[in-house]
């Protein structure tokens, strides 16, 4: 599947993209290891989220069939799940399979965690570290999926010092903790996302966070509960940027989730001059929400503020769009989580924007992007979404068409991409050629 997007257009209108996925993730998992009924509702119905679905109704969970992002899970407790009967792939999922080595590392039984060409190639030594030093038993393949994970194997509560900002890594830790006798903590070198942390305290496990460090003691209970996911900052980015670089443009993104560990893109967006208004702010299931509407606005070269780096990390490519339409130069250090994404985003993005005319200087830890006319051309997205995404708001600014090839991995992280963006005036066909 391939979009061809025709040059020029305007974003307005009011829209609600799809539910947060690392949110997601997390509801299937702890919802199925609490004591008693969660009721999950916008949860995103991609791929990647449904694999983890999937998984969690082989290991024994009750799960109904999700229904305009509803559905229920009636938990089997912290010790009730059941050995899954085959391999376990979580497709393209790396927040599937590295969070799951960590539960499923205090498991009674066997496991083994595959997935796509795509997610066999990305590194599990960050998670099979620390797990190993809890007492954790993981076979890989040379430091890659598939995972073989050994159960009944006791776990040692202890503490980790991150080496690099990942909130994979460190749910994936605390995720062990959950089964370790004593207490594991982790230290951030930068603050990440906190989903985790925030979901086990809303099943009632009490967790600590205090100076960058976060703590809980194994063995406790999670109490079923109900969920309110909201639409997820990362797909609200696309728009966000296309907005603020076609003028013109107006356009209101309904019911984003703007917690303070994922909202780096909304600031960084601000300090390169985007018009990003934030409306209606409330709470729902402790997580903030807010309205975000946005307008087009001259954009300026920034250098991207290394501790911002980790609280957008999903949402730089976008970005880099908007720094190619941006005068001056914008410059993006600090940044080497990308490299080990669904592709490696920083080449990724640099040979993308190569193709659209856009000077680009590569680094090991980052790019830096100058603004530019950007052309028409073909643009390969290495099988990852958000690439995919990024470039189509591109088309917005371009003098010519765009042809992005093999897209069908956009349904990971949002289905109904195409029509959402259609529906707004991107001028975006689809195609099987």
């Amino acid at each position: 599947m391939h979009f061809y997007l025709e040059p020029g257009g305007k974003l307005s209108g009011s829209i609600r993209v799809p539910g947060d996925k690392s949110m997601s993730h997390r509801s299937i998992m702890l919802g199925s290891i609490a004591e008693g009924r969660t009721a999950v509702s916008g949860f995103l119905e991609g791929d990647d989220a449904l694999a983890t679905l999937a998984a969690f109704r082989a290991m024994g969970v009750g799960i109904t069939d999700p229904d305009n992002g509803s559905l229920t899970i009636d938990g089997v407790g912290l010790r009730g799940l059941k050995a899954p009967a085959d391999v376990m792939d979580v497709g393209n999922s790396g927040t599937s399979i590295r969070l799951m080595a960590g539960l499923l590392s205090g498991q009674a039984f066997d496991s083994i965690i595959t997935g796509d060409n795509s997610l066999l190639r990305r590194p599990m030594a960050r998670v099979i570290t620390p797990l190993s030093q809890m007492g954790a038993l993981i076979s890989s393949r040379e430091g890659c999926p598939p995972l073989e994970i050994r159960g009944g194997r006791p776990l040692t509560g202890f503490h980790y010092d991150l080496p690099v900002a990942s909130a994979q890594v460190k749910s994936s830790v605390l995720l062990a903790g959950l089964y370790a006798s004593g207490r594991t903590s982790v230290t951030e070198p930068a603050p990440t996302r906190d989903h985790t942390e925030r979901m086990l305290t809303g099943f009632g496990y009490p967790v600590e966070v205090a100076d960058g460090v976060i703590s809980l003691e194994g063995g406790g209970r999670l109490i079923g509960t109900d969920i309110d996911i909201p639409a997820d900052i990362s797909s609200a980015a696309f728009f966000l940027v296309g907005a603020s670089i076609a003028e013109g443009s107006d356009l209101v993104l309904e019911h984003v989730g703007i917690n303070p560990t994922r909202d780096g893109v909304i600031r960084i967006l601000r300090a390169m001059g985007a018009d990003i208004e934030t409306m209606n702010e409330r709470l729902v299931g402790g997580e903030p929400v807010a309205d975000l509407r946005v307008r087009s606005a001259p954009l300026r070269g920034i250098h991207i503020p290394v501790e911002e780096v980790p609280l957008a990390i999903d949402e730089l490519p976008a970005v880099l769009i908007a720094a190619a339409c941006a005068e001056g130069v914008t410059v993006l250090s600090g940044a080497e989580e990308l490299r080990v994404k669904e592709s490696d985003r920083i080449a990724s993005m640099a040979e993308g924007l190569s193709q659209l005319g856009i000077y680009n200087t590569v680094q090991p830890d980052g790019i830096e992007v100058r603004g530019g006319e950007i052309s028409g051309g073909v643009i390969a997205t290495h099988h990852d979404h958000r690439i995919a995404m990024s470039f189509s708001m591109a088309a917005l600014r371009a003098s010519d068409r765009i042809k992005i090839s093999d897209c069908s991995h956009v349904a990971t992280s949002f289905p109904g991409f195409a029509a959402l963006a259609s529906g707004v005036g991107l001028q975006l066909e689809v195609a099987d050629d």
